[in-house]
């Protein structure tokens, strides 16, 4: 953690009195472990570099969409063209539709889509385009699954909400909550018992189908398959939220992994490249509904904007099966590294991973949905992620987050963090 006397700790000392907490983001805060955040200055590779010239191995990746690691070569030349010739025009171009056939080619159950600014906006979007096909009001969610700020889906809502104990918003209307159903993550019952309650009331169902904002927890056997029966029975739409998990545990995101195709699937992170961007899309019957084509109304200035679909393009044409083996092949031995250090030195801890994804919880019981991923023990993973970041190492500040691997990282780097983890898992146990 930086000193008091550090640069990075000035920097935030001066942020803390013109930024919300001198963030932009709740988690960037380190309050879930109870410090003060580095300030970045560069990032090369998998290493992060702070204002105090501290150089660290990352596992946050910009929170997932930097899968070929920070500022390689071929992507900072590809932005530094597309920005000579402009940053936004307000205008098509062709590397939307260029960056859009290569998404549909991947994900084949987007026939059409749209580009936004982000996941939560894509997010947003999608629910409006299942009201609209549906003509009913009422959301089904997952507890502990994040969906971005939107009104209706911030409630019992993950990731930064969770790590902060704040589990619903205040200023989201009652009149909004009341049409958010929420169910239990890996619990087929509880969403049974919500479609016979709201008989027909149902418009659709939203799900990450690899939960990653409560950490990684993973669908049950049966768990999807049975969201998507549900769906047809009740003349409902199933939205897949894969803005973590799109192109991060296959090239055809999860549904592709586990073969459950939703009826629209909201995406981020990777096909931005490291810039801001989001999609959602689906079968064209539903997205043919937004304008220009029909009534449901959205629009955005910058979306589409010429350089994020120049990074989403370079990414997505590099995402190889070779790529997805080797970041799958590090991020098992990561995961069996970190479970034998936490077993030697007596600490309960269970990882769960996916493909480039995986989160130690700090518990002796396995952790499959929300209540059993809040039962882990939030103050040893704060002794945990200090001990690491003191070595070098840069994990999520936050229990309740994902680490992310990149084709950055090598061998020696995951040996390298597990080495360490030997050290943390100690100071861990002592908390």
């Amino acid at each position: 953690m930086p000193s008091a006397r550090s640069t990075s700790s000035q920097a935030f000392t001066r942020a803390r009195r013109i930024l919300v907490g001198g963030v932009n983001s709740p988690v960037r805060a380190f309050a879930a472990v109870k410090g003060r955040p580095p300030f970045i200055t560069r990032g090369k590779g998998a290493h992060l570099t702070d204002q105090d010239g501290r150089r660290y191995l990352d596992y946050v990746m910009s929170w997932g969409p930097l899968i070929h690691g920070h500022a390689p070569a071929g992507l900072t030349r590809a932005l530094t063209a597309a920005a000579a010739k402009g940053t936004s025009f307000g205008a098509p171009t062709i590397l939307e539709t260029t960056l859009a056939e290569h998404v549909c080619a991947l994900i084949p159950s987007i026939e059409k889509l749209r580009f936004v600014n982000s996941g939560t906006e894509a997010t947003m979007s999608a629910i409006r385009v299942a009201r609209a096909a549906t003509k009913r009001d009422k959301i089904l969610k997952f507890k502990g699954c994040y969906h971005g700020h939107t009104d209706s889906l911030l409630v019992d809502a993950g990731s930064g909400a969770l790590t902060l104990g704040i589990p619903s918003s205040p200023g989201v209307p009652k009149g909004v909550a009341s049409d958010t159903l929420v169910a239990n993550y890996n619990d087929l019952d509880s969403v049974k018992h919500l479609f016979r309650t709201h008989r027909q009331q149902i418009a659709a169902v939203i799900v990450e189908p690899i939960a990653g904002n409560m950490g990684v927890v993973l669908p049950a056997s049966g768990f999807l398959e049975g969201l998507r029966e549900l769906c047809n029975q009740n003349d409902s739409l199933l939205i897949f939220d894969e803005v973590i998990s799109g192109f991060r545990v296959s090239k055809g995101g999860a549904q592709s992994l586990l073969d459950v195709h939703p009826d629209l699937t909201c995406l981020g992170k990777i096909i931005g490249g490291g810039l801001p961007v989001g999609a959602y899309g689906g079968a064209a019957e539903f997205m043919s509904l937004v304008a220009p084509m029909g009534e449901v109304y959205q629009a955005g200035t910058l979306s589409g904007n010429p350089l994020a679909m120049t990074a989403g393009l370079w990414s997505l044409k590099r995402l190889s099966n070779v790529l997805y083996r080797r970041l799958s092949r590090m991020s098992g031995r990561l995961t069996t590294g970190l479970t034998k250090a936490a077993k030697d030195s007596g600490v309960d801890v269970q990882v769960n991973s996916a493909g480039s994804l995986l989160t130690p919880f700090f518990t002796a019981k396995p952790v499959n949905d929300y209540h059993s991923a809040v039962g882990a023990n939030t103050k040893k993973y704060a002794a945990f992620f200090h001990a690491m970041l003191g070595q070098g190492i840069y994990p999520p500040p936050s229990q309740f987050e994902a680490w992310f691997l990149s084709g950055a990282h090598t061998d020696q780097d995951v040996e390298h963090t597990i080495k360490a983890s030997q050290k943390a898992m100690r100071a861990a146990k002592r908390a």
